[in-house]
């Protein structure tokens, strides 16, 4: 039976996924919802997503302290997770006075930018605990390497490598993707870097920061790479 596992990254129209079966690529799809991808994953042993899953009611999460440090001059891709009732609030003022309050630093904006997406994330993550899996995909490029990428995902030669270590790691993408092509190209392969660490996780070999996870009412939050 082959180990069927999806990477989902976010991007300004919604949500690419890149499949793999395993291991090796299988399709990749645009949805614009995340709710559309998770229903169309039947038979899919675990499902990585780059966005945030769990918040913690009172402070920082560890997990982004520990992906950051890893990530040496890629770290400014991790961002803080402010504490769950700071994405309770209606508007960018009350949830940057809430996040000093209970942490002493305030809330950037292009974090608040992702409030939707991320409760929708958060709101299948809370109903399929044992499919969705948090990752990053920096972190993922990270471990593949051995080191840091020193180029930015943006740039030609952070794109030629990236897409050259998938290759490395059996997940070689087609010039052609059909409508996902319409997506960047840095989206499709965070996506695809996701879906290497879904598969890691499928088969037992992922690591998360932190190890083990942090627990929170149940929930288990962390980092997978």
């Amino acid at each position: 039976m082959s180990i069927h596992v999806i990477g989902v990254d976010a991007y300004a129209l919604g949500w690419v996924g890149v499949e793999l079966r395993d291991g090796a690529f299988g399709r990749a799809v645009l949805a614009s919802t995340l709710y559309e991808i998770v229903a169309g994953s039947s038979g899919a042993a675990v499902i990585g997503v780059d966005i945030p899953l769990g918040m913690l009611p009172d402070r920082w999460r560890s997990a982004d302290t520990l992906a950051a440090d890893q990530l040496g001059p890629r770290r400014s891709s991790v961002f803080r997770v402010p504490p769950r009732p700071v994405w309770m609030e209606q508007d960018f003022t009350s949830a940057n006075r809430l996040c000093r309050e209970l942490t002493g630093a305030g809330l950037s904006r292009q974090s608040w930018a992702l409030r939707p997406k991320l409760l929708e994330a958060n709101a299948i993550w809370e109903k399929h605990p044992s499919l969705l899996f948090e990752a990053h995909p920096e972190l993922s490029f990270r471990t593949m390497a051995g080191e840091p990428l020193p180029y930015a995902k943006k740039t030609w030669s952070g794109q030629a490598r990236r897409r050259e270590l998938l290759a490395r790691n059996g997940i070689v993408l087609p010039d052609q993707l059909g409508p996902a092509g319409q997506a960047p190209p840095d989206d499709i392969l965070d996506a695809a870097a996701v879906a290497w660490t879904a598969h890691r996780v499928a088969t037992g070999t992922g690591l998360s920061h932190p190890s083990p996870p942090e627990e929170d009412n149940g929930s288990r939050i962390a980092i997978w790479y």
